[in-house]
């Protein structure tokens, strides 16, 4: 029988020791012993800075063309799902779900009470999403509070990690690789000569890329001119 599986993990869990290495191999392990053959890995990895579940939206799009393809592989209940969204999608697509770490297989042939404890799992992974979000919504706020910069780094900035009497703190200091081309666009255009654009013509050409490898844009070039950061202050949630 085919089958697809699927790992995630988000940003603060792999900082909490998780990893997608150890689900996969969990995974395969059951595949092969249970004698399915995976045809696809979905792997979604999510950061703060990304939002959206790219590999998830993959995986669903490739078993609505598939429709021979009718198991899907996961860790537990709350790597496959983060909101009820999620849930109905999966579930019209009429699978048979194997929850590994959690011994628990659910089709259309379950039983009711299964099918009412998943339902329950699922409502727990959205409580643990939503406060996983109210924390760290907290802790950014509590460090914007104390005046450091509580996410990523704008462009000519990079993000570093201090030791301050045995704590790490994340701090965000000067990217001296583009930090000169980052003045200069506040120097030509602070000249009253150039335009948004030809700025942004003469820095790309000059070698200002972004962490990815890319040119400089127009609008990110407008961004860069009025963020206050680039002054020493920073706005954060108004």
């Amino acid at each position: 029988m085919k089958a697809v599986l699927y790992a995630r993990v988000s940003s603060r869990e792999q900082e909490e020791g998780y990893s997608i290495p150890a689900q996969l191999k969990l995974l395969r392990n059951y595949a092969k012993e249970k004698k399915l053959k995976v045809v696809l890995e979905f792997v979604e990895a999510e950061t703060a800075k990304r939002a959206g579940r790219e590999a998830f939206n993959r995986m669903v799009k490739f078993l609505r063309s598939n429709p021979e393809i009718r198991t899907l592989l996961c860790e537990k209940t709350d790597r496959l799902y983060r909101n009820f969204k999620d849930y109905v999608t999966v579930d019209e697509l009429d699978l048979e779900l194997h929850f590994v770490k959690e011994g628990e297989i659910i089709s259309k042939e379950s039983r009711s009470h299964q099918k009412l404890t998943h339902g329950i799992k699922v409502l727990l992974a959205k409580n643990y999403i939503d406060n996983l979000s109210e924390e760290t919504s907290k802790g950014m706020r509590e460090k914007a509070e104390q005046g450091l910069f509580p996410s990523y780094a704008p462009l000519g900035y990079i993000n570093v990690e201090k030791k301050n009497n045995g704590h790490k703190k994340r701090i965000i200091e000067v990217d001296e690789e583009r930090a000169p081309l980052i003045r200069k666009i506040f120097e030509l255009y602070g000249t009253g000569n150039h335009s948004i654009r030809e700025t942004s013509s003469l820095v790309n050409r000059e070698g200002l890329k972004t962490r990815k490898g890319y040119g400089v844009s127009k609008s990110r070039i407008e961004r860069i001119l009025k963020d206050p950061l680039y002054c020493g202050d920073f706005r954060w949630n108004g």
